[in-house]
């Protein structure tokens, strides 16, 4: 008889980056009263992360080659996911940002089957309309009666979920570059990413303590490092139906951070349509299982 397969460490690496995730909002915030904003916060962590990754991946470098036009495209979606949706965290509701986002299993379906050639379910399809709908009457707008994203932060949340869908996808489709390889090229990513943001956006450097600059690199090595690699290992070590599942604890802890840290809630709609959306990704997750 074949022993079933413990998931309890990929279990609790996923509920660690699902937490750590869902509170990661908070010190962007006191960095910003602190007078750097999230996008410089962004810069210099990833920055740091990076250092971690090129001395991990020493090596590996011929890999960075292999694959290259794919690997950048990774790279750059995975980096506009990573800048988009930490400075979405800190302009916008939180709650409201991290349902927008996780808008992103329904967007893996959809580029599943037209990158990977991958058939749609009828169910899936079914799926797909119903976190739309939730998604039309989050963004409904009852002074001008248009679901459309109400500012910077609905459109940084919603790309960058489309961004983390495609990232995944495509990392998916590259079998031949190792995990190490992949994450520390979404790092580099979100690296280019900031870069051109703080210059196109004229964001100028702040003048701030410098413990604060020394802070923002901490955060990158203990935080996006330790993060990244926790959400790696589950997902390299369990069926995606489950980590799907797990990683939407996430949810659960920004809500209550966000209430408990900075008092921010929903109104009764944007709960009903944040509802229909996380649903949806459950379902989704669920049919993947059936799938396999």
């Amino acid at each position: 008889m074949t022993r079933p397969q413990s998931y309890l460490w990929p279990d609790l690496s996923l509920l660690f980056a699902a937490t750590m995730w869902g509170i990661f909002w908070y010190p962007l915030r006191l960095f910003e009263s602190a007078g750097m904003p999230a996008i410089w916060v962004t810069l210099i962590a990833f920055l740091a992360a990076s250092a971690v990754g090129l001395i991990l991946t020493a090596g590996r470098w011929r890999e960075y080659f292999k694959k290259p036009k794919t690997l950048t495209i990774i790279a750059l979606t995975a980096g506009w996911c990573n800048a988009g949706f930490l400075v979405a965290v800190v302009e916008g509701n939180v709650i409201r940002v991290i349902l927008l986002f996780y808008l992103s299993p329904i967007w893996t379906v959809i580029l599943g089957h037209f990158i990977l050639k991958e058939v749609i379910p009828f169910k899936a399809f079914i799926i797909f309309m119903v976190a739309f709908i939730g998604a039309m009457i989050m963004l409904w707008e009852p002074s001008i009666g248009l679901p459309w994203p109400q500012g910077l932060a609905d459109w940084l949340a919603i790309s960058a979920g489309f961004s983390f869908a495609l990232s995944n996808v495509l990392i998916r489709s590259l079998q031949s570059v190792s995990i190490p390889v992949k994450t520390t090229s979404t790092w580099l990513g979100c690296i280019v990413i900031a870069f051109f943001w703080v210059v196109f956006a004229q964001v100028d450097i702040p003048e701030i303590a410098p413990a604060t600059w020394t802070y923002s690199v901490l955060l990158g090595l203990f935080g996006i490092v330790f993060m990244s690699l926790s959400v790696q290992y589950g997902i390299t070590h369990m069926p995606v139906y489950r980590s799907a599942i797990i990683l939407l604890s996430e949810v659960i802890v920004t809500a209550v951070s966000a209430y408990w840290l900075a008092s921010e809630t929903l109104n009764l709609r944007e709960w009903t349509g944040g509802i229909l959306v996380g649903v949806s990704a459950l379902m989704i997750a669920s049919l993947s299982k059936q799938n396999e």
